[in-house]
């Protein structure tokens, strides 16, 4: 599994220092590493909930690659068609970032245009890298978490970026409270306050 390292001052407790890469997101990496073929020098991504859509963005800018617009489907439309014009007069390549799973664009012009941009989209995390992702929030929260509590909590918890967060969120908050070090109880006790009982789980 490999990742893409951030600028440190990106780095903080609530966005990881790396992107972790994986079958669900490594062709939008390779697609933003590279913009010069985008049409019209524009590409859309998007991508479930704390899949890293903002991170890739930051990435993007940070390398001198284009601009990204964050949350584009929340802007007003003609305003952004005219953003998008100017990026187009300028030769300025444009990654737009939408928060929502799908973008139905109302204004005729501005959906004609975005029509024919690139379309990037994040998918579901695979084993490995719910694992990946696992250990890396662990790691940003100071949290020893190795292959063996990989190996219990994969398996047995929802295959989402967001559930990754939530659980390795949820074991500190009961390895604090509790005063322990994450072990297998505090792991099973995790699991369940985020997914629900384990027993079904586990048939």
């Amino acid at each position: 599994m490999s990742q893409i390292a951030l600028p440190l001052e990106r780095a903080g407790k609530a966005a990881p220092s790396r992107i972790v890469l994986g079958p669900a997101n490594a062709h939008v990496a390779d697609a933003i590493s590279d913009p010069s073929n985008w049409p019209f020098g524009t590409a859309i991504l998007l991508g479930p909930p704390r899949s890293g859509k903002s991170l890739m963005g930051g990435w993007f800018v940070q390398q001198g690659l284009g601009t990204t617009i964050d949350g584009a489907d929340t802007l007003d439309e003609t305003a952004l068609f005219h953003r998008w014009n100017r990026a187009r007069e300028g030769g300025e390549r444009l990654l737009l970032i939408v928060d929502r799973e799908s973008w139905d664009i109302k204004l005729p012009d501005l959906r004609s245009r975005l029509g024919a941009a690139l379309q990037l989209e994040i998918g579901a995390p695979d084993d490995a890298m719910l694992a990946a992702l696992i250990e890396e929030h662990a790691a940003m929260r100071g949290l020893a978490l190795g292959e063996e509590a990989t190996r219990y909590l994969v398996p047995r918890m929802a295959r989402s970026f967001a559930g990754a967060e939530k659980i390795v969120a949820e074991i500190d908050r009961i390895s604090l409270e509790r005063k322990s070090p994450p072990s297998l109880a505090v792991w099973r006790a995790a699991l369940e306050a985020v997914e629900g009982p384990e027993a079904p789980r586990l048939l």
